[in-house]
C-alpha cells in the first residue's frame, strides 16, 4: 500500500495520481492507493479541512469540486473500490467527517451545495457480502448513490445503497434512508419516509435570533430550491451492478435440503 500525507500533485509508478494544483496541505491528509490507475482529482479552490482517502482496487476515481461560498469545510472519509467512482459537487460542507463509500463498480454523487451534519455515511455497499443459501446469488448487491443540489442531510443519517434523493430535500437525525426521496420535502425514520411536502431550507442559523424575527432575511432566500414536491420527480434510478452469474454445480445444488437427502437416498437403494 502506497500512502501520501500531502495534498499536491503527485504520480507513482502504478500509475495512481493526484491532480491538485491549489495550496500544499499536509494537516489531517490521508490518502492511501491499494491497486494501480486510481486518480484523485481536487479542485484548487477546494476548502479541505480533513480527508481520509482509500483506493481498495484499480481505476477508481474521485473528483472534488471547489467551494467558492463560506461553508463548513470539506470533511470526508472516502473508501473508492474497483472501477467506482466519486463525485462531491461544488459548494459541500461538512460539520463533521462524513463517510462516502463506492465499490464494486457503482458510484455516489453529492449534488452542489449539499450540508452535512456530523457522523453520517453514504455507503453503496454492505461491505460484506450476503447470500441466498438456496439460489447462492447474492442477496445484497452493491448499488449507486446520488444525492441531489442543496440537500440538508443531518446528525447520524444514513443513505443506503440504490437511493436517489431530490433537490431541496431534508432527511432528519438518525434517519436511515433505503429508498428514494423526492425533492423539497422532509423525510425521517428507519427506514425513511417522507412527512412533510412543499418545503424549503436554507442555511443562516437560528440560534442568535430574536424570537419574532421575520425569515428569511432579504438576501437569504435561494430562490432557485423553492419549488413544490413533485412525486415522480425523484431523479433517475441509479444503475445496479449486476453481479456475475455464480458458477453452476449441478441442478441439486439448488434444491432445500430435505429433497436433496430424499434423493440421495432413492439414488442408494
Amino acid at each position: 500500500m502506497l500512502q501520501v500525507h500531502k495534498l499536491e500533485r503527485y504520480k507513482d509508478d502504478q500509475g495512481n495520481e493526484i491532480v491538485y494544483d491549489g495550496e500544499i496541505r499536509d494537516a489531517k491528509i490521508d490518502i492511501r492507493f491499494k491497486g494501480s490507475n486510481n486518480r484523485l482529482v481536487i479542485s484548487p479552490k477546494a476548502d479541505v479541512k480533513d480527508l481520509l482517502v482509500t483506493f481498495t482496487g484499480d481505476n477508481g476515481q474521485i473528483d472534488i469540486e471547489q467551494t467558492t461560498k463560506k461553508r463548513a469545510g470539506l470533511r470526508f472519509e472516502l473508501r473508492c473500490g474497483h472501477e467506482s467512482r466519486i463525485r462531491i459537487g461544488e459548494n459541500v460542507g461538512c460539520a463533521g467527517r462524513t463517510f462516502l463509500s463506492a465499490v464494486e463498480g457503482v458510484s455516489v454523487t453529492i449534488g452542489a451545495d449539499v450540508m452535512f451534519a456530523k457522523n453520517i455515511e453514504v455507503r453503496g455497499d454492505d461491505t460484506h457480502p450476503i447470500f441466498d443459501v438456496h439460489t447462492e446469488k447474492r442477496a445484497n448487491p452493491s448499488q449507486s448513490i446520488v444525492v441531489g443540489e442543496h440537500v440538508w442531510i443531518a446528525k447520524h443519517a444514513v443513505v443506503m445503497g440504490g437511493v436517489t434523493i431530490g433537490n431541496g430535500s431534508v432527511i432528519g437525525f438518525r434517519s436511515i434512508v433505503t429508498s428514494s426521496i423526492p425533492n423539497n420535502c422532509i423525510a425521517v425514520g428507519a427506514p425513511a419516509r417522507v412527512v412533510r411536502r412543499d418545503i424549503a431550507w436554507e442555511r443562516p442559523e437560528v440560534v442568535s435570533r430574536r424570537p419574532d424575527e421575520l425569515y428569511p432575511r432579504k438576501g437569504e432566500k435561494s430562490e432557485q430550491y423553492w419549488n413544490p414536491t413533485v412525486e415522480d420527480d425523484v431523479p433517475a434510478k441509479p444503475v445496479i451492478r449486476q453481479q456475475p452469474k455464480a458458477q453452476r454445480r449441478g441442478a441439486a445444488r439448488i434444491l432445500p435440503a430435505p429433497v436433496r437427502r430424499l434423493a440421495k437416498k432413492f439414488r442408494s437403494a
